[in-house]
């Protein structure tokens, strides 16, 4: 067989050790904060300050952190980040509307937040250096991802909480303005974005300290998600999290990528719209959920599930997602 033939193959095997050297250290991590809650050494109420500190000072400044680094006013691209903005809405509603075959309602909220809420800004970057180094669309997907994961997740977290914390609408409605304009994350988006766009410099012991705070976010949230994990209660709810499992990896990006095609993205493009459409679901999933009256079994399992799912999909999809952009450079006809 020729090198042409084989290089999808090859792509395919060297992408694998990839996706499993990013992928099963946090599924490891996990690991850890589960058997730490069984020997004693996490019990709830500090795991329940973990979620607190992460939801609250580490993700959000991870966020700023990210995005203050990110230059763009110069590598603007409208299309592509409307195009992620409407995967990333698309995607909660198709969420919220399947989330009505679950019979449970309490977890009803759960399920559409882990099933449409990608992990673009950890693994999703990640897997786009790697294809192609350091990529200038990275820093637009999350532009168009992030803020709109976020605003989403509020929504439906608030709207759909569980029976006993239900509110009356006018209620609910004022609540839910308020926890958009007060959430922690979605503040360090914005501050992130206010910070770059002013080109606000970096002061290295100011830049250093921010680092060495939000390199705490990641392993303790999932040290907590892990310390949090009940598996009865996970097995009891295995087919929502089947369900929301398969929307987040292959679901939406089925309806995504071929749209994405016929729109004209391209290369890089169009491994970012499989990023936001069909990676696994974030780590602040859990986080944000449990900060906000649900209980996180759901969440922790499709997170879980997403993760250890994405080392062995994630490369077949990258792969189709670049045939079909090579197939589609033939096409005239765009959205």
């Amino acid at each position: 067989m020729s090198d042409r033939a084989m290089a999808p193959f090859t792509y395919l095997w060297k992408n694998l050790f990839f996706c499993l050297n990013a992928t099963l250290p946090i599924f490891f991590t996990m690991l850890l904060g589960y058997g730490f809650r069984k020997i004693g050494l996490l019990d709830e109420s500090f795991i329940k300050k973990i979620n607190r500190f992460v939801f609250r000072a580490a993700l959000p400044l991870l966020l700023l952190e990210d995005l203050w680094s990110a230059d763009f006013q110069t590598l603007w691209d409208g299309k592509f980040v409307g195009f992620c903005a409407a995967i990333t809405i698309g995607g909660g509603l198709v969420s919220v509307l399947c989330s009505r075959l679950v019979k449970d309602e309490n977890i009803r909220g759960e399920f559409a937040q882990a099933a449409f809420r990608s992990n673009s800004a950890l693994l999703g970057i990640a897997f786009i250096s790697n294809i192609y180094g350091k990529s200038d669309m990275a820093s637009l997907m999350l532009i168009g991802n992030v803020p709109f994961n976020n605003i989403l997740a509020v929504i439906i977290l608030l709207f759909m909480k569980p029976d006993g914390e239900k509110k009356a609408a006018g209620n609910l409605a004022k609540e839910t303005v308020k926890g958009i304009l007060t959430n922690p994350i979605i503040l360090g988006i914005a501050g992130g974005m206010l910070l770059s766009v002013c080109h606000v410099p970096q002061v290295t012991i100011v830049s250093k300290t921010v680092h060495n705070l939000t390199s705490l976010a990641t392993p303790l949230g999932l040290m907590a998600m892990g310390g949090s994990f009940e598996g009865e209660k996970a097995i009891g709810q295995i087919r929502p999290a089947l369900g929301a499992t398969f929307l987040r990896l292959a679901g939406i990006a089925m309806i995504a990528l071929p749209l994405a095609a016929l729109s004209g993205l391209r290369n890089e493009q169009m491994v970012g719209a499989l990023v936001v459409a069909g990676s696994s679901s974030a780590v602040s999933c859990f986080i944000m959920a449990k900060n906000m009256g649900h209980e996180g079994t759901l969440t922790s399992s499709v997170v879980m599930l997403t993760t250890l799912g994405k080392c062995f999909y994630y490369d077949s999809m990258a792969v189709c997602a670049a045939l079909l952009s090579v197939w589609c450079r033939s096409v005239t006809w765009r959205i």
